[in-house]
């Protein structure tokens, strides 16, 4: 049976690993009482207000371009050093958050023109009464 050191728990709880690094922990928290009762010290720790110095870089997303630079990224005009950051960020490190913001980005970017047209007239014939005149 893998072991897995308390960061790999704190990540469990956020989400944050690969769909089969949790599997794995999943299948790990079925068959090891062990190591059930480890990631409930995690829970109690993490109830009782302590925090690690990784755990708030994690949660606070410190290493995450923002949705603006992931954009700017897609769109081919951010620097190399930026580039290679974000695809070392999504691709080596798997951050599933960038991941998402990247593939939420890149399905805007294929709509047509036509249903962008759609939505914010929607937007707009739903704001026309907050609208003053002149």
């Amino acid at each position: 049976m893998p072991e897995f050191c308390s960061q790999e728990l704190e990540s469990y709880l956020d989400e944050s690993l690969s769909a089969a690094r949790m599997a794995e922990i999943e299948a790990a928290l079925r068959e090891n009482s062990g190591m059930a009762e480890r990631l409930a010290a995690v829970i109690a720790r993490r109830d009782a207000g302590e925090h690690t110095l990784g755990e708030i870089w994690r949660t606070g997303r410190v290493s995450c371009a923002s949705r603006e630079e992931l954009g700017s990224y897609l769109l081919g005009v951010l620097g190399e050093e930026a580039v290679d950051y974000i695809e070392f960020h999504t691709d080596e490190a798997g951050c599933r958050y960038c991941q998402a913001n990247l593939a939420d980005l890149r399905d805007r970017q294929g709509e047509a023109a036509s249903e962008i047209e759609t939505r914010r007239r929607k937007f707009f014939q739903s704001s026309a009464g907050y609208l003053r005149r002149g």
